[in-house]
């Protein structure tokens, strides 16, 4: 058997309901890899589930981000991919983005087609919207700004020189922080046909006060961390400007324009904004292109 050129990284947390059709699609790609299980603390029976696989079994729950950060150490494949316990790729996936990557020497990471069970297009990646927010695109046949991380191929190297998982983002928005990064490096990101099935939120709550806050606070972290200063400077005036006229509106629909959970997350962005400050200093140091030129190309494409 060939020796395996990537390792595929799989986060799970109480998934003991749907991980078995994940590593089973993985068992069965035409290709060898090598897979990496990392349990968050799970406490539903998936590790008794997971014997006689490779795993690596966090003492608590860091999210997806940091447990995507702590299982990078342990790579040491030429290729490194990110795939939802909730996914399940056909047989021919790792080999589609293993040929990507060689065939093309400027690109980093190539995200997947993830597909909801119904057939209908979930994601061929990530756009990045004229507020600074990563939001999927279902649009094939052209170059993407970032990678859905729920099914990508990176270059490992490529990961590791820009820093790797933002493993503090804990869930969310991991994935275009580090599109970001890569660009930023120079590097770019594209989508290939290389077909995933995804049982969309299976190993989260989608649309609970905790997704909306990891949504809300990472996303400006992220942009304080990547973005040109006066986008920063902008949307962070915008979510407080919209934070304070609140207690004079009705009600607005969903959990992100609810008060106490907006205070909590500018307390959260305040509270990490002088690493974060840090970060983006040590980002602008290596970057190979300009913040300007990346958000003229790609905001509101």
């Amino acid at each position: 058997m060939a020796e395996a050129r990537s390792t595929v990284v799989v986060v799970t947390w109480r998934g003991r309901a749907h991980i078995r059709e994940c590593l089973d699609a993985l068992a069965a790609q035409d290709r060898a890899s090598r897979v990496l299980v990392v349990d968050n603390a799970s406490d539903d029976g998936t590790a008794e589930l997971l014997a006689g696989h490779d795993v690596l079994r966090l003492p608590r729950n860091r999210g997806y981000a940091g447990a995507l950060a702590a299982a990078l150490p342990r790579v040491d494949t030429e290729f490194v991919a990110w795939l939802n316990d909730d996914a399940a790729p056909n047989p021919s996936w790792i080999a589609t983005l293993e040929d990507a990557l060689d065939s093309h020497g400027d690109v980093a990471a190539v995200t997947s087609s993830l597909e909801l069970p119904d057939g209908s297009v979930q994601s061929v990646g990530v756009r990045l919207t004229a507020d600074g927010h990563g939001a999927d695109t279902a649009l094939a046949g052209r170059e993407v700004f970032g990678f859905c991380g729920g099914a990508v191929l990176m270059r490992t190297a490529a990961l590791r020189s820009v820093g790797g998982v933002p493993a503090g983002f804990f869930c969310y928005y991991e994935d275009t922080d580090t599109s970001w990064r890569l660009r930023l490096r120079g590097w770019r990101v594209i989508s290939v046909p290389a077909r995933v099935v995804h049982r969309h939120g299976a190993s989260s709550r989608l649309g609970s006060s905790k997704f909306h806050h990891w949504n809300e606070r990472n996303r400006l972290l992220m942009l304080v961390r990547c973005a040109p200063l006066l986008v920063v400077l902008e949307q962070l005036a915008r979510f407080v400007a919209i934070t304070a006229v609140l207690p004079f509106r009705k009600p607005a629909p969903g959990a992100n324009f609810r008060m106490p959970l907006r205070l909590a997350v500018l307390a959260d962005v305040a509270w990490r904004l002088p690493a974060s400050l840090v970060a983006r200093a040590r980002i602008s140091a290596t970057a190979r292109v300009r913040r300007r030129e990346l958000w003229r190309t790609w905001a509101g494409r």
